[in-house]
């Protein structure tokens, strides 16, 4: 307990050493900061807004927001918070401005299947292998997207950025039961949904139409008629 206390005080030492130097024009520690936080706050804007391009786009501004007023943070939450709680604000701001906040509809483009590839592809992996993997990250993507805002960013916190309850609580100023109750009703809809996608996608396994039966007729049909 006690050295669980000594990491606390000594992150919080840290967090205040480095916000005084941001604050002071460090722009080196400032990308050190954005460095160290940027899967983070990135998911959490991603889940909030739906649209990689906006995620990236409050990111940004946030971030610029945070290098302004960095002078106002007093270290009564981690940098990972406060910088959390900045994404936050800027994502709703955004979704009150484009008057959409219950209904954005997320923006698929060629740039995104593009970025999404590069992201999984190694140099080492099939195309099939790869493109199988972009197929199911699209699908877990897609799902998570349909889940209710709330229960949303829960999921993204707790399952994907793998931070605590309390972490959670702390960065969404709610109660640790809500967070767990949330977290537990976002994996419940994500296995439902998931269970029926397979439910539909069964007949189709095995499939052996299109180009592959067409390439079997052909070559038999060749071959009788020599």
């Amino acid at each position: 307990m006690e050295q669980s206390a000594t990491a606390g005080s000594s992150a919080a030492i840290h967090d205040r050493s480095m916000a005084n130097g941001i604050a002071g024009g460090d722009v080196a520690a400032f990308e050190c900061l954005m460095r160290q936080y940027n899967r983070r706050l990135y998911r959490l804007a991603r889940a909030t807004l739906r649209d990689r391009t906006e995620a990236q786009d409050a990111l940004q501004d946030a971030y610029i927001s945070a290098f302004k007023s960095m002078a106002s943070f007093r270290g009564d939450a981690s940098l990972g918070t406060w910088l959390s709680r900045l994404v936050l604000n800027e994502c709703f701001a955004r979704m009150r401005r484009n008057g959409r906040r219950e209904n954005i509809i997320p923006m698929v483009s060629a740039s995104r299947h593009v970025e999404s590839t590069q992201m999984i592809i190694d140099e080492s992996a099939s195309p099939d292998n790869a493109l199988g993997r972009l197929q199911i990250r699209d699908l877990l993507e897609r799902k998570v997207d349909e889940l209710p805002e709330n229960f949303r960013i829960v999921f993204v916190l707790r399952s994907v950025e793998e931070l605590s309850v309390d972490e959670t609580a702390e960065t969404l100023g709610i109660p640790e039961e809500t967070v767990r109750s949330r977290h537990f009703r976002a994996k419940s809809i994500l296995r439902e949904s998931l269970a029926q996608e397979l439910d539909m996608a069964e007949p189709d396994l095995l499939d052996f139409g299109g180009d592959h039966c067409n390439r079997v007729v052909a070559t038999v049909l060749a071959r009788i008629s020599r």
